[in-house]
């Protein structure tokens, strides 16, 4: 779990809530269903236009992300790479096809039987290279999911805000229905706003941070592969994967 994602979020709500509470206001003015349908769904909706299928959906996986990041263990990867080369210059590398079953991961498995099948470092550079740049461009439009809903928000809010005093003018001769539409005017422009700024953003830029440290988990496999593909010292690739940890 994510503390700083889910601690960041709670600040937000409640510096909100309680500038309201300061100000004098209520709680209840804040919560308005039908504000809260016309942002939410609109902006879900033009998401939905916007997106591919697949895009869309996994951008939506990524999300939970934010609070259950992927953690990458780089240092037991490395440990993993330096053990393989030490395999392959003692036995040979095709002793590496005894390991493939222990590989669960389809992009390290690849690359470790592009390794068993003989190919030199380049081919094998090469061919995971085009998989990487693949993964990352999924990823990259699955996170401008979220940056597209932060974009999409306030737009969205200001048309419920125009549909509250639609709503508002065509009640004129009622005062007591004016509060309504005057409240679902406002509260869709700050959910809107809102939403945009604390939620789709903040999600949007931390979901690229993550995909960068995939980007740098892949790069390491693929320099490993290469290394023992080349037949360097054990000592030597350790050396340099060392210089992927922070």
């Amino acid at each position: 779990m994510d503390t700083l994602s889910l601690f960041g979020l709670l600040i937000a709500i409640t510096g909100i809530i309680g500038g309201q509470l300061l100000e004098g206001g209520t709680l209840g003015s804040l919560f308005q269903l039908a504000a809260f349908f016309i942002v939410f769904g609109g902006t879900l909706g033009a998401v939905m236009l916007q997106s591919p299928r697949h895009v869309f959906f996994n951008g939506l996986r990524m999300g939970r992300w934010v609070f259950v990041p992927p953690h990458p263990d780089l240092k037991l990867l490395i440990s993993q790479v330096v053990e393989w080369s030490v395999l392959s210059r003692r036995d040979g590398i095709l002793m590496l096809e005894n390991r493939l079953s222990e590989i669960h991961e389809p992009f390290i498995r690849k690359g470790v039987q592009l390794l068993v099948d003989g190919n030199s470092a380049e081919k094998i550079r090469e061919v995971l290279e085009v998989e990487v740049d693949t993964h990352e461009q999924l990823s990259w439009q699955s996170s401008r999911v979220w940056e597209s809903a932060a974009g999409y928000a306030p737009t969205i809010g200001i048309i419920g805000a125009v549909l509250g005093l639609v709503h508002v003018m065509q009640t004129l001769g009622e005062p007591s229905k004016l509060g309504a539409g005057i409240a679902v005017a406002f509260v869709s422009t700050i959910y809107g706003v809102g939403l945009a700024n604390l939620v789709f953003l903040p999600i949007a830029n931390k979901l690229k941070s993550y995909i960068m440290v995939e980007s740098k988990r892949r790069t390491l496999v693929i320099d490993g592969l290469m290394m023992i593909a080349n037949g360097e010292h054990p000592l030597f690739i350790e050396t340099k994967l060392q210089g992927y940890l922070e």
